[in-house]
């Protein structure tokens, strides 16, 4: 008679996981109903596509001049404390933009103020919480711990979205409102979580330890390639930045379908994030990462050449899920290779290179599609994430070659 296979370990029984997924959920609906709110104004505002690529270089900035600040903090302060101040700063700015809605001040100059708050306290937030996350479930199941953290991320940004296109029509003001409690929320449930382990490394602020994160990622080819595959595909490929113009201009729907373009590649991506939360991928990781990028590629070109809406929902529906896939090989294999001592600094520099490149990459679509026109500016983006695929594989063959999620240390020590 056969032994039945063992039950796998759920994630909902590790509580400071769940409390942090919850937090993870209300913080980043809060975050996409406010982007919603910016995005629209600063368009109604301006009527630029320059305009509205300026938002996402304004949030690259600070992660560029902030990178060795926050990860050595990340790495020296309690990680939760950081975190919980990134969502004052995002309540803050909610806050700003509701006031100035309700005196009828609104100008283009307090929205970037606003939005340059929010790119400080996100490029604190981001990495710090990454490296946290390892530390509230046992070592096994990080890649599973990554992919339930991505379904929260992807949630928030089916509804959040949505749900900021929607009262926006009924009211602008109750859109800050609506924030500010999703904000109180994730800062409540944050306190309330409570990490097991070593004390965070209290090591004296040199030079050397700042510098720690680049010395051992250039040391690392693997990583190396992993955090610079996205860093090109995603500066190349973004088309978030241009969506107020597909709504209004190209498919003609208004605040609500901007709402819903935005959300549907969390959609795609959040239908992936739950599959491999309870089937994660364990073989031919290299291969199945560089093939969802080309996927990635495509699916942006199709989008840049739809005029239907519906099909213009399933596309991105498509992109978000390939990028989910992708992000979970490659954070997953970031976390796994990195020592605890090292995580906030190493996803800090994975944070300028890959979480900035999103707003870089909105700079770029918003700069060429002022100067060629919305539609090139995306097809650009797409034939450029194919070749950069190509290029990749070629420049980092190990990359193809990862077979499963192992530790640096367990496949030195095999060879």
């Amino acid at each position: 008679m056969s032994t039945p296979a063992p039950e796998s370990p759920s994630l909902a029984r590790h509580r400071p996981f769940v409390l942090f997924w919850m937090a993870r959920l209300a913080s980043t609906m809060g975050y996409q109903m406010l982007a919603v709110t910016i995005g629209w104004q600063v368009y109604e505002l301006t009527d630029s596509a320059f305009d509205l690529g300026l938002v996402g270089l304004i949030q690259f900035v600070p992660a560029v001049v902030l990178t060795l600040l926050i990860g050595h903090a990340a790495d020296r302060y309690d990680r939760r404390l950081i975190v919980r101040t990134a969502h004052g700063v995002y309540a803050l700015a909610a806050v700003m933009i509701t006031a100035a809605l309700l005196a009828g001040v609104l100008t283009r100059g307090l929205l970037f103020g606003a939005v340059f708050l929010i790119g400080c306290a996100r490029a604190f937030e981001l990495p710090t919480a990454h490296s946290l996350v390892p530390a509230l479930v046992p070592a096994p199941m990080i890649a599973r711990a990554v992919a339930a953290w991505t379904s929260a991320n992807q949630t928030a940004i089916i509804c959040g979205p949505a749900l900021g296109g929607l009262i926006y029509t009924i009211s602008p003001t109750l859109v800050g409102a609506i924030c500010l409690v999703f904000f109180t929320a994730s800062i409540t449930l944050v306190t309330l979580v409570r990490v097991k382990g070593p004390a965070a490394n209290r090591e004296p602020p040199t030079f050397a330890s700042v510098l720690a994160g680049f010395e051992y990622i250039r040391t690392r080819r693997r990583l190396l390639g992993v955090i610079t595959l996205d860093l090109f595909v995603v500066l190349l490929g973004g088309v978030t930045a241009l969506l107020p113009i597909y709504a209004r201009d190209i498919l003609a729907v208004g605040p609500i379908g901007l709402g819903l373009l935005r959300s549907a590649p969390a959609a795609g991506a959040l239908i992936t994030s739950i599959v491999l939360s309870r089937h994660p991928v364990e073989r031919h990781i290299g291969r199945k990462m560089f093939a969802v990028v080309a996927i990635y590629g495509v699916a942006t070109i199709m989008f840049a050449v739809s005029t239907s809406f519906p099909l213009s929902l399933l596309i991105l529906a498509l992109l978000g899920a390939s990028d989910a896939l992708s992000i979970v090989i490659r954070f997953s294999l970031v976390q796994i290779e990195t020592p605890d001592d090292k995580r906030g600094r190493v996803s800090a520099i994975n944070y300028l290179f890959v979480g900035s490149s999103n707003t870089l990459g909105e700079f770029e679509s918003g700069t060429v599609a002022a100067w060629l026109g919305v539609v090139p500016s995306v097809l650009i983006g797409g034939f450029g994430s194919l070749l950069i695929a190509g290029i990749w594989m070629l420049l980092f063959p190990d990359l193809r070659r990862i077979d499963r999620f192992e530790p640096a240390d367990k496949r030195l020590a095999e060879t």
